[in-house]
């Protein structure tokens, strides 16, 4: 509001270097405040030695104050650059014993080097960082990897190297350019695409890495085509009578799109489907699949109108035949390979599906699970709507709220499920036989949450057992239990026996003890040899674990088909493991330390406090926990596998104790003179702080 038109900018003078030049790739983004009568180029101010950012983001330039800037100017005033010989040089080179000051644009002509990050110094002519090289073995040109023209490979200031590949150099101007349009998520080695290595050799000799999206990101409507769907209905003959554009959700005229290559469609009655979450492929993509020779034939189905039909078992004129399901060992390398993903990218993928229409959540931090229940079951809910939390507390006269945190609502859901009684094992998990809650459609319900966590950025459960994930990926029929997955002690003590008999005479015995079980779960059978003990023990296992709880399975299963998580699933089965059946990597302080940025100027203390407040919790020198600072800052324990939204953040404030916005995922740390008052504050304050919420919800829960 009070900036000038771009138009009206460019005769207006720089405060700082008193030129008029907008030349973003050079010197920054030019602003001008009407308001106050400001104009700065972004580069001048950062780099001014007398500055700091005491504001927020939006007030005043980029969170440098007025008064502040005034202050600089007014400083700068008294100072005459050593290059131009006029007054107002704001930049001082930081080396010890050198009184050289100039103008941001004046230490360019004389290539001085600013590096934008840290505490943001500059280097004059004489004391700037230079890259050294222990032999020059190039006696030849060599091309600038950016813009191929050659160039003599000896390092100097306009000729910088690659600190990760030896052949990699480049035009400090064109890594600048470069850097600028890919941003600091995509700004990498040309050669090797190193971020890490080379980000940080980058900055040191004074290129420029803005803390924003890559240009290419930020065009309009420049991803516009992977939001559009086929809706459409390519099948022979389309029975609409509307016309096969036509699609009407939620009725059989919705429109189903091919399950591979999501570029046919069919309506669900013209090719005899019975519901939307029934798997449909198209013919070029069902001849691709049965042509590959990694699938057996298909076994005919039985016609709509038969009476056992079941509901996935209808014929379809354009869909697919059941495929008949494999083990995990008859799968081949081959076919592994070929779907092979990130986990994190499969449920961004998934993602797309969330609509930006906003549907509040009404939680009771201390009755998780019921409040959870009431808000997925409301006739409102859309699973594909964003969540909003907002939460409560039950039996308040004063109705109030206050804002929640979606992922710390969707980590205490999936805690709390896999401590329910819905689940039985101890740290792998498989589904219990509960008729009260199946009776209630509980299974179904948590299938749906599970589903619901993970695409809408939920932490990872974590606590499948790989029968479980087996029964769900390859059909309960190719997966064999182990007698791990016994929880019942009686049951496991049985199978126990049976397996160490060492004659037919002991094995019979066993037997007969247990008949009476043997005979009610339908597994006995006629002893003659020893070896017959091992089907035995098989059919017992297969019947605990998972005959037993089929109805469960079959609701479970059911709920975790909300928006499209089963069939992900089946089809990168050795991603999704990863993190449904095994807890997320520990956390450490270099994790966190990449985890958390830092948006605003730093204090430098306050920031080396930081880093090495966290190097002393992994060692063991703290009273706090990696979990519980991640936990303090953004309700997590540990970190999702489609990340963070929006990114953990640091800030720097003069306050005494550590605040944690755990709606921003932002921690603000303490400003403090000593190391030990830092590591102090931040110890009590977290620690004391998770203890109050757990005696709260205890509190809670006891009334």
């Amino acid at each position: 509001m009070n900036e000038n038109k771009p138009g009206d900018s460019q005769n207006l003078a720089c405060v700082f270097c008193r030129k008029n030049d907008d030349c973003p790739n050079k010197y920054g983004e030019k602003k001008t405040k009407e308001k106050w009568n400001l104009t700065v180029h972004y580069y001048c101010l950062l780099m001014s030695s007398g500055i700091w950012q005491r504001g927020k983001e939006e007030e005043g330039v980029y969170g440098f104050l007025i008064e502040d800037i005034r202050k600089e100017v007014n400083r700068a005033s008294k100072l005459k650059c050593c290059v131009c010989k006029k007054n107002g040089a704001s930049i001082g080179c930081v080396a010890p014993r050198c009184k050289r000051s100039y103008h941001f644009p004046c230490g360019l002509q004389r290539e001085c080097i600013f590096q934008f990050t840290g505490n943001f110094a500059s280097f004059c002519w004489n004391h700037r960082p230079v890259q050294i090289i222990t032999s020059n073995n190039y006696r030849e040109s060599l091309p600038c990897t950016i813009c191929l023209e050659f160039i003599e490979p000896i390092p100097s200031y306009n000729i910088l190297r690659s600190p990760c590949c030896k052949n990699a150099w480049f035009h400090r101007d064109c890594l600048q350019v470069q850097a600028i349009n890919a941003g600091v998520f995509f700004f990498r080695c040309t050669i090797c695409s190193n971020s890490d290595i080379f980000q940080k050799e980058m900055l040191r000799m004074g290129i420029h890495i803005p803390e924003k999206d890559a240009s290419w990101e930020l065009e309009e409507n420049a991803y516009q085509e992977l939001l559009q769907h086929h809706e459409r209905c390519d099948v022979r003959r389309c029975r609409c009578k509307e016309g096969r554009d036509y699609n009407a959700p939620d009725s059989k005229w919705e429109i189903k799109r091919c399950q591979c290559c999501g570029s046919s469609g069919t309506h669900l009655a013209c090719s005899s489907l019975r519901s939307w979450e029934q798997n449909w492929e198209c013919l070029e993509c069902r001849g691709i699949i049965y042509n590959s020779g990694e699938f057996q034939k298909a076994k005919k189905h039985v016609l709509p109108n038969s009476n056992n039909v079941g509901i996935t078992d209808c014929l379809l004129e354009e869909s697919s035949p059941k495929l008949p399901r494999q083990s995990p060992g008859s799968q081949s390398k081959d076919l592994l390979s070929k779907f092979r993903r990130n986990v994190s990218t499969l449920l961004i993928e998934l993602g797309f599906q969330i609509k930006k229409k906003t549907k509040r959540l009404y939680i009771n931090k201390a009755n998780i699970w019921t409040s959870a229940l009431d808000a997925f079951r409301n006739r409102n809910f859309n699973p594909s709507y964003a969540i909003e939390v907002a939460y409560v507390i039950e039996n308040d006269n004063f109705g109030s709220e206050h804002p929640g945190s979606k992922q710390e609502f969707l980590s205490l859901l999936m805690q709390h499920l896999e401590n329910s009684s819905l689940f039985e094992g101890s740290l792998s998990k498989n589904l219990s036989l509960n008729s009260q809650a199946l009776k209630e459609n509980l299974y179904y319900e948590a299938g749906k949450m599970l589903a619901i966590s993970l695409v809408h950025g939920g932490p990872s459960p974590g606590f499948f057992s790989e029968t479980l994930f087996n029964c769900l990926v390859y059909g309960p029929e190719n997966t064999q239990p182990i007698l791990d997955d016994v929880s019942d002690f009686d049951v496991a003590q049985i199978i126990i026996r049976i397996n160490t008999a060492t004659t037919v005479a002991d094995l019979k015995s066993v037997i007969n003890e247990c008949y009476n079980y043997l005979e009610l779960i339908g597994c006995l059978r006629l002893i003659t040899t020893l070896s017959d003990k091992y089907m035995l023990v098989k059919d017992i296992l297969v019947y605990h674990v998972i005959q037993r709880v089929q109805a469960p399975f079959e609701s479970f299963k059911q709920g975790l088909k909300t928006l499209g998580v089963l069939e992900k699933i089946q089809a990168y089965p050795e991603a999704f493991c990863s993190i449904l059946c095994h807890k997320p990597e520990s956390l450490s302080a270099k994790i966190l330390s990449d985890l958390f940025t830092v948006h605003t100027l730093p204090d430098v203390k306050a920031l080396g406090f930081w880093n090495s407040y966290l190097q002393a919790v992994e060692d063991g020198k703290s009273t706090t926990t990696m979990e519980d600072i991640l936990i303090f800052a953004t309700g997590c324990s540990s970190i999702p596998p489609a990340g963070f939204k929006p990114t953990p953040s640091i800030e720097c404030l003069p306050v005494d104790f550590p605040v944690g916005n755990k709606c921003n995922n932002c921690l603000a740390i303490p400003v403090t003179n000593t190391y030990k008052e830092f590591q102090e504050n931040m110890d009590f304050t977290i620690r004391n702080t998770l203890k109050l919420e757990k005696e709260e919800s205890s509190h809670y829960i006891g009334h």
